[in-house]
């Protein structure tokens, strides 16, 4: 059987940036912080990407968290 181990996650937390002057989309700016604690939970995530985004210029428009994950025999 096979199994899967979280390896590592990082937390993405996304900015909008402006509008496009030609199509009047959003413009988006990421920043990505790596060796995330893998056990952290979506409510301590969140808490932090607010924390980090008061500190910001730019108004948070989305996060994300990015898991990486091996898969080996078991």
């Amino acid at each position: 059987m096979a199994v899967a181990e979280l390896m590592k996650s990082s937390l993405q937390l996304v900015f909008v940036n402006g509008t496009d002057l030609e199509t009047g989309k959003s413009l988006y700016k990421s920043k990505t912080f790596n060796n995330v604690k893998t056990a952290a939970t979506a409510d301590q995530l969140y808490a932090i990407a607010e924390a980090i985004s008061g500190l910001q210029e730019l108004p948070l428009y989305m996060v994300h968290r990015k898991d990486s994950t091996d898969i080996h025999q078991g």
